[in-house]
């Protein structure tokens, strides 16, 4: 038998046509042919050294020092650039002889002002409220922690820009420190804002005449508002009727109230006075007035520091802040005075 080629034709199709068919076809089989297959060979590099950096890891060995310490101390008696924090009147709020400032040492703008609004709204209202009135959602759910002071109480008034900064950078009384949360310059906005909030609050009606405000709504609001708290106090009074002043419901309400953060029942000393040795014994007191008297803490004493506890100040505790418990019924009130009376028992 003969053999003859045998040619397999395409209508209208070239060889060069044919090759570039062949050509894609290959590329395909090639390509799928590298899906899922191991390979020994070092991936492609192109520019190595973003992958082998001459460095050393976190804690890693590094054998180049005594110590074998990767992580370096910082050079004794160096401050790293930008760092040195020379300014205290910026950084703490303080002067060379280390006295608060007066004011704000930051430019106030309207952004600035609105950023403090932000911030004093995340960080302060759960304890300070809203319009600062020291009732926040933290101190109106009874869990017990120690009253925040009103920012409109004339003594908050009278503080500082530099003694209410040091407050959110050091921390006051049972408040902790808010430095690694809240930037410095973001403090100083926090400020800018608690002033702002201790104007709109202490505005009289002929300044507020000047702007364009709906004065009988705000009147008619704040009287809403205040019948709300009468009738919670109320309630609160109509529920201990019929009770009795005993030592353990004084125990109850110093609990429910957090006095034991300031005071304390075996003499040792505390934010305020001890309760130890307290009934019956004389001791000077600053009144409102400043004036400076001796008086007995009896019962009626008590009763008035617990209601009105600027009326006499300890001389020892003069700049301590303790808020008014007036809300508490009589009942709580003659209760915690009993508890207080049978500690010298």
């Amino acid at each position: 038998m003969n053999k003859k080629n045998t040619q397999i034709s395409f209508p209208g199709m070239n060889f060069k046509g044919m090759f570039k068919i062949a050509g894609i076809v290959a590329l395909g089989v090639s390509l799928s042919a590298c899906q899922g297959q191991l390979s020994e060979k070092p991936p492609i590099h192109p520019n190595m050294n973003m992958d082998q950096q001459p460095r050393k890891e976190a804690q890693e060995v590094n054998n180049f020092f005594a110590d074998g310490r990767s992580m370096r101390p910082p050079v004794k008696g160096t401050v790293a650039r930008g760092l040195a924090k020379l300014d205290t009147e910026y950084y703490e709020g303080v002067d060379e002889n280390g006295e608060y400032i007066e004011r704000i040492p930051v430019d106030l703008t309207r952004s600035f002002l609105y950023r403090g609004k932000e911030r004093y709204e995340i960080f302060c209202t759960p304890c300070h409220g809203q319009t600062g009135a020291g009732n926040g959602i933290i101190m109106e759910g009874n869990y017990g922690y120690v009253p925040a002071p009103s920012y409109h109480d004339q003594r908050v008034r009278n503080l500082s820009d530099g003694e209410l900064y040091s407050a959110i950078y050091n921390g006051v009384r049972t408040m902790p420190s808010y430095a690694s949360q809240i930037d410095v310059e973001d403090r100083w906005a926090i400020v800018a804002y608690i002033r702002a909030l201790q104007e709109s609050q202490n505005i009289s009606e002929e300044e507020l005449q000047q702007y364009d405000v709906d004065i009988a709504s705000l009147n008619s609001k704040a009287a809403e508002e205040q019948a709300v708290a009468d009738s919670i106090a109320a309630a609160r009074e109509a529920s201990s009727k019929g009770q009795e002043p005993t030592i353990e419901l004084g125990q109850e309400a110093i609990t429910a109230n957090a006095c034991g953060t300031c005071h304390s029942e075996d003499g040792t000393a505390g934010i305020g006075p001890t309760w130890a040795g307290l009934f019956g014994s004389e001791g000077e007191v600053i009144t409102e007035g400043g004036e400076t008297i001796t008086v007995t803490k009896d019962e009626d004493y008590i009763r008035e520091s617990i209601v009105e506890p600027n009326a006499k100040k300890p001389v020892d505790f003069a700049q301590g802040v303790m808020a008014s418990y007036s809300y508490l019924s009589d009942v709580e009130i003659e209760s915690i005075i009993l508890y207080i009376k049978n500690l010298e028992n």
